[in-house]
């Protein structure tokens, strides 16, 4: 997974470096995309952080790369407000991992913000097609 965003992407001074698309340069994603990316991710079972940011990639077809140092604080942030819940277990290969699960609040957050999202992409789409 890709760690760092490309000092040669022209966007890096203006958005946050959490969540990086691969394309034939290196950009950042609007900012509370990342919490949408996890509350989606965490609809079908828990998972720890490592797992998260696995699916997240895998799922994306390797063009979403969540950095470590974004993903603790936004699953933590997440949890005080409510929208996850924790435990901890060990995970496949026996080391002590924190699992996150969607909480009921969790479930209404993503589908408000599944909606924002989708409302927010089709508008950008009518500006990209205008002419």
């Amino acid at each position: 997974m890709k760690k760092r965003l490309d000092a040669g992407c022209p966007f890096a001074r203006h958005f946050p470096n959490h969540l990086m698309v691969r394309h034939n340069d290196t950009a950042a994603l609007l900012q509370g995309t990342l919490d949408l990316l996890i509350l989606k991710t965490l609809t079908r079972t828990e998972m720890h952080g490592y797992e998260i940011a696995e699916s997240i990639y895998t799922n994306s077809q390797e063009a979403l790369s969540v950095e470590e140092g974004a993903l603790y604080p936004a699953l933590h942030r997440l949890e005080s407000r409510g929208l996850l819940s924790s435990r901890w277990d060990t995970s496949a290969n026996n080391r002590r991992a924190k699992y996150y699960r969607l909480t009921s609040a969790g479930r209404k957050r993503l589908r408000e913000a599944s909606e924002s999202w989708q409302r927010t992409s089709i508008a950008i789409n009518r500006i990209l097609e205008s002419t």
